[in-house]
């Protein structure tokens, strides 16, 4: 039977499904489902220039209401096994903490729920509405061949859902603390300004770009985006890197480059921040101060694919249900976050109501990620208590 948490963790743990590997996780996880009566559909999805990628759906009813609960079985390299205490991929068990590579990051979430549907099909039979199960092996990787399209596809089949759980690990510091009701989006460019080479000694003969990328960044980081709004903090852009590439210190390079990366808030879209950050840019390409007497500087931008928009999720049943049972099971009141990076979440939101929950996550992509057990017996409480309201007097 499914309803140990712990013994489905495990199973999981010892498939090293290092994305794009799949290692037999979703064969685990597909053989614990239709032991509950699950219909399982193991779908791969490819693209030029990715690997293939395996995804499974699955779902047990045949009408409404209908809750998805959504996540990955691919994890982040383990590193070198050596400096772990336990084998990232043996599931060893140690002062009542499981370790391996996933064990947060998300096989833990996965875990969980299925044993939480396992132990209400124990006890009520099979729900009075449909849970389905939206998983892939791509979350961990480019995000190309997995959610954005499995979604799509089973959204295609003729699904429709009232509500999705994501099982990330939510959490900061206790089980309860946070449940994230959206997310910032991300947009990220590839800054290329073009000079004129030249030598040090003659720099009348030579025009430098990184004379001209100086007030181009600094435009960008000043003023702040916003202020942040209601539900989210300030959007942030981060310089993530300046390349010159001039092993020379007496020539003055023909090319700068530098790359950035905003996390943004509802104020804007990326096509709003895409025309704001173009306006700063032009505005410094005529900044004379380090380049006097020069015409406006020469760049490109180049726009990184596959942006994300921020979303907020207002749907008060799916909020209020979860919150009610993390309230019931820790005794906590869960904030309502919108921090942190992107997630699968961002793809389903298209589809329907999203929120996150799942466990503390201060070990995820550490080496000896571990969590502990009276933590994966607590989220199946709650994934529990989420079933039995969702259900309740449908």
């Amino acid at each position: 039977m499914s309803d140990d948490p712990v013994k489905n963790l495990s199973a999981l743990i010892r498939c090293a499904s290092v994305t794009p590997a799949d290692a037999g996780a979703l064969s685990a996880l597909e053989t614990m489902l239709q032991a509950l009566g699950f219909q399982v559909d193991r779908i791969v999805f490819e693209e030029e220039g990715t690997p293939p990628i395996e995804n499974l759906y699955a779902r047990i009813g045949t009408k409404g209401p209908h809750l998805m609960f959504a996540g990955h079985t691919d994890v982040v390299p383990a590193g070198d096994p050596a400096d772990w205490s336990h084998p990232p991929f043996a599931a060893e068990i140690e002062n009542g903490r499981v370790y391996g590579r996933g064990a947060v990051d998300m096989k833990g979430g996965i875990a969980c729920f299925v044993a939480a549907i396992a132990r209400y099909i124990g006890t009520n039979g099979q729900p009075d509405g449909s849970v389905s199960m939206l998983i892939t092996g791509d979350e961990e990787g480019p995000s190309v061949n997995g959610t954005v399209k499995l979604v799509e596809w089973a959204a295609q089949t003729g699904e429709v859902w009232d509500g999705c759980i994501v099982g990330e690990p939510t959490n900061p510091d206790q089980l309860g603390d946070m449940i994230k009701i959206g997310r910032r989006g991300s947009l990220s460019g590839r800054l290329t300004v073009t000079g004129t080479q030249g030598h040090v000694a003659y720099p009348h003969r030579a025009d430098n770009p990184v004379r001209a990328l100086l007030p181009l960044l600094d435009n960008l980081l000043h003023p702040p985006l916003d202020t942040g709004s209601d539900r989210f903090q300030p959007s942030n852009l981060e310089i993530t890197s300046i390349d010159i590439g001039n092993p020379a210190v007496n020539v003055i390079p023909a090319k700068a480059m530098a790359t950035f990366n905003i996390r943004f808030n509802d104020h804007w879209s990326v096509d709003t921040l895409k025309a704001e950050l173009t306006r700063r840019l032009d505005e410094a390409a005529r900044d004379e101060r380090h380049r006097a007497g020069r015409d406006p500087a020469s760049y490109r931008v180049d726009w990184v694919e596959r942006p994300s928009e921020s979303f907020l999720t207002h749907d008060d049943r799916l909020i209020e249900t979860v919150s009610a049972s993390i309230e019931a099971v820790t005794g906590r009141k869960p904030t309502l976050s919108t921090t942190g990076g992107t997630s699968d979440a961002r793809f389903i939101k298209n589809y329907c109501p999203v929120v996150e929950f799942g466990l503390v996550g201060q070990t995820m992509h550490m080496t000896d990620e571990h969590v502990v057990i009276d933590d994966l017996t607590g989220l199946t409480d709650i994934y529990t208590d989420i079933l039995e309201r969702w259900f309740a007097g449908a």
